[in-house]
């Protein structure tokens, strides 16, 4: 069994990770394009190129599955993907983490890029999934980047500004871009500084398990965490075989998959 994963970047460290963690025995195929990331400031086009590219690579290597572990990919360029690769190779996007945080109860924020708050997709997630529950929508400048690059100041200031931006009261935090799961622990404590006293701790609410869930279901298989950890990890460079750099070995995600692409070579 193969699952594969594209993403500009490192947003798709958490969603692989969370497949080893469920099927030790999949193999993985992670294609990228960094050179290209962000992809939330490229017009819907152009983001549809790119996604594209990195989609017909991995499929070139005939998975059982594809999980586009992006937001802003998910939102612009699943349907042209979908288009493209099914009915035989099953895609699976990634969408916010809404509607469990909203049953829940709230009050709700939603982390995402600048370029996904307040959007018409947002908003209808919102409208669809927590209505009668109060939401707040904080845009988070610079922290997938940040988070890309593994720079540690910078990751610090956008999580810090963000959390200025989240209400005191908030229950249910939702990690609105797949690159922020790597850092929700930093998140965890910083909002936990402007919670009110005595308040509950954070709830965050991210994608990668239930994406990872959902992949393996649509490759027709079932999670077992107790197989064999015989899978292995093919990484893909815009297109070309390669390693995962070193900001992607600074997260504990990069570093368990990065280990077993080394022993492949």
């Amino acid at each position: 069994m193969k699952i594969a994963l594209i993403d500009s970047g490192n947003g798709l460290l958490a969603a692989a990770a969370a497949v080893r963690r469920l099927r030790p025995d999949a193999d993985l195929v992670l294609s990228s394009d960094p050179a290209s990331m962000p992809w939330g400031p490229r017009t819907p086009e152009d983001l549809t190129r790119h996604a594209l590219a990195c989609a017909r690579a991995a499929a070139a290597h005939r998975p059982d599955a594809l999980i586009v572990a992006c937001n802003t990919a998910s939102v612009h360029a699943l349907e042209a993907i979908r288009a493209e690769l099914e009915p035989g190779l099953p895609v699976i996007g990634t969408v916010p983490a809404i509607k469990p945080a909203a049953a829940d109860g709230g009050p709700v924020a939603i982390w995402a890029t600048p370029a996904t708050t307040g959007s018409p997709y947002q908003r209808g997630l919102i409208r669809d999934f927590a209505a009668g529950v109060e939401v707040t929508e904080v845009p988070c400048p610079g922290l997938a980047d940040a988070v890309e690059h593994a720079d540690a100041d910078a990751i610090a200031a956008a999580v810090r500004a963000a959390a200025a931006n989240t209400p005191a009261d908030v229950r249910g935090l939702v990690l609105g871009c797949t690159h922020y799961e790597l850092v929700a622990e930093r998140i965890r404590a910083a909002v936990a500084e402007i919670q009110t006293p005595g308040a509950p701790p954070v709830e965050l609410y991210g994608s990668a398990t239930a994406v990872a869930t959902q992949a393996l279901r649509r490759a027709g298989t079932e999670p077992d965490p107790g197989a064999a950890p015989t899978g292995r990890v093919t990484v893909l460079l815009t297109g070309r075989e390669g390693e995962l750099g070193a900001a992607s070995l600074g997260y504990a995600e990069g570093r368990s998959l990065g280990a077993v692409s080394a022993a492949r070579s």
